[in-house]
């Protein structure tokens, strides 16, 4: 696989919740790192995506937001 966005993480998924649009991925990577991530369910089968299976997270944003609590 080869693709330009530089943040792949590999990890094992370790959970799916599949609904009747969207699935939820979670990936734990090797530094003990959840990733969720929502598909849709489609792609989920069409990736043929299993707990226990190697994956990866691919995270390309042109953003990220920051948040804090006020007291």
């Amino acid at each position: 696989m080869k693709i330009s966005a530089r943040n792949q993480l590999e990890g094992t998924i370790v959970e799916i919740k599949t609904g009747p649009v969207s699935t939820e991925v979670t990936i734990e990577t090797k530094a003990g790192e959840k990733i969720v991530s929502t598909i849709t369910s489609t792609s989920a089968e069409s990736l043929g995506l299993k707990v226990g299976g190697k994956a990866y997270a691919i995270i390309k944003a042109s953003a990220v937001m920051i948040g804090v609590e006020h007291d």
